[in-house]
């Protein structure tokens, strides 16, 4: 409430009114109320079932807390800096109904630091959960377009240039497992939020004979933190979060980049169907795929949002301190909305592309390259060093370049650079030669795990849906548990409000 200070002040001063005090209410309103709410509930849930407070006095505030909650229109409400904030005006309308005693008793071996820190767990916990869904959903649609592109020939690009024949299907499996590897960072950095500070009160727990485990089950904990100074100066909670985060979507930012290269003119081999391109105001030629630049931009958005908020905690103190707090806690948010946006986007948008076939066989045969298989098969056929089947090989594209030939058409530069260099002549026929050269016998016999041949690719594909489905399972059941949670607690609260 308002204060006068020795000075001849009044709390608060207009300008931290204006600057810090309003933001932060108006942000308590979006975000923090429903939580505070619950802790309210729990916390006087545990002092009557602890004997800390008697049955008479939990009934009264219950049936005060319920009148307030049903009273009071937040979205309504304006900051005026009678109240320091959402918890003093709660607290104050408390005191209206049944006395400043009482309405004190609820705070009982509580503070606001363990308060805070339980209630931006709790927010994170549901926004993470949601957004994993999203990315469940994301890796689901990546996994089932990998087997159906299983077969499919791209060019695979290295610095830039044409390297080696790959399949779409391929690629997108290493989209899957960068994506795998991401979803697990963000379910271990879910488990620091399954841990309530309740119970360590300001710094070192309280005198009081609370039960820390029984509160952390009602507010959809697992279990309580243990050190109660940690409890609330360790915030390695948000910059764990916010580094997983951080890089999933710099991981989706790199694959992004390759589709926006993929489907321009010169190189063509990805097809941005019409639902995804925007025309130009005057150029009626061109097909904009502009939805690949609004995907790269957000995700340039969330990674940048994200160190906004590992970089906060940079050299503060260890301790409780507003850096973590209020003001910085919903600016993290944010990385959750355009993260979300770049989810969702692209959920829809790689099932539906596709590769233009023609042009990946037009730009096979201008690059030649497939000719690494080649100069392997010199070595197992025709049992050359493999320094020697390089010499080989690079003559033969070389020449097959300089005449702009396919390499398929390439058997007499071929056998003129292999007598030079082996002084004999190779065992390979032309259609031996041909049939070497050839994408599809570059991908079929690259049959090693993790290569782009059918079999490795069908194991690699089938293991991904299963590490992708047990994290499902654990989202459901984490899902499960939360609202179990929340049943106990209405439960519970509702026994106080009818005594």
């Amino acid at each position: 409430m308002t204060a006068k200070d020795s000075d001849g002040g009044v709390f608060p001063n207009p300008a931290y009114k204006e600057t810090v005090l309003a933001p932060l209410f108006e942000g308590a309103k979006a975000h923090f109320v429903g939580p505070v709410r619950a802790i309210n509930q729990a916390h006087l849930v545990m002092l009557g079932e602890t004997g800390i407070l008697e049955a008479s006095q939990t009934s009264k505030i219950a049936q005060a807390l319920e009148k307030i909650d049903s009273d009071l229109d937040v979205s309504a409400l304006t900051y005026t800096g009678e109240f320091e904030d959402y918890f003093f005006l709660v607290e104050a309308q408390l005191k209206k109904l049944v006395g400043p005693d009482l309405a004190g008793a609820l705070h009982t071996a509580r503070s606001r630091n363990d308060m805070d820190h339980t209630v931006f767990k709790m927010v994170l916990t549901k926004r993470l959960d949601d957004l994993l869904e999203d990315v469940h959903a994301l890796a689901g649609v990546v996994i089932e377009t990998a087997a159906r592109e299983k077969s499919t020939l791209i060019v695979a690009y290295t610095h830039g240039q044409p390297a080696q024949p790959s399949t779409f299907g391929h690629y997108l499996g290493a989209m899957a497992e960068v994506l795998l590897r991401d979803i697990d960072r963000l379910h271990q950095a879910r488990k620091a939020l399954t841990l309530c500070p309740m119970g360590a009160a300001a710094i070192t727990t309280t005198g009081f004979p609370i039960d820390r485990t029984r509160m952390a089950r009602l507010l959809g904990f697992r279990a309580p933190t243990q050190n109660s100074y940690a409890s609330i100066a360790a915030v390695d909670y948000i910059t764990a979060l916010y580094s997983a985060l951080k890089l999933l979507f710099l991981h989706m930012g790199r694959i992004i980049q390759d589709f926006q290269f993929w489907s321009a003119f010169e190189v063509g081999q990805l097809y941005v169907p019409d639902e995804f391109v925007q025309i130009s105001s005057i150029m009626p030629q061109k097909r904009n795929p502009v939805p690949i630049e609004h995907l790269r931009l957000l995700c340039s958005l969330t990674t940048g949002r994200c160190d906004t908020m590992v970089n906060t905690m940079h050299n503060t103190p260890f301790t409780d301190m507003n850096d973590a707090e209020g003001e910085v806690q919903q600016a993290g948010y944010g990385a959750f909305e355009t993260g979300t946006r770049v989810l969702r986007l692209l959920t829809a948008l790689v099932p539906a592309l596709s590769i233009r076939k023609e042009r990946v066989r037009t730009n096979i045969d201008k690059s030649c390259i497939t000719i690494t298989e080649l100069a392997d098969t010199l070595v197992r056929k025709d049992a050359l060093s493999f320094r020697a089947a390089h010499e080989i090989a690079a003559a033969t594209s070389k020449a097959v370049i300089a005449e702009q030939k396919p390499l398929h058409e390439g058997y007499e530069a071929f056998t003129k650079a292999f007598e030079a260099v082996a002084k004999h002549t190779s065992s390979l026929s032309e259609k031996a030669f041909q049939t070497t050269v050839s994408p599809e016998h570059f991908i079929a016999v690259r049959t090693c795990f993790g290569g782009p041949a059918p079999e490795p690719i069908k194991k690699a594909l089938a293991g991904y849906g299963s590490e992708l489905n047990s994290f499902i399972r654990a989202s459901s059941e984490n899902k499960n548990f939360r609202a179990d949670s929340e049943r106990l607690l209405s439960a519970a609260f509702t026994r106080l409000t009818n005594t």
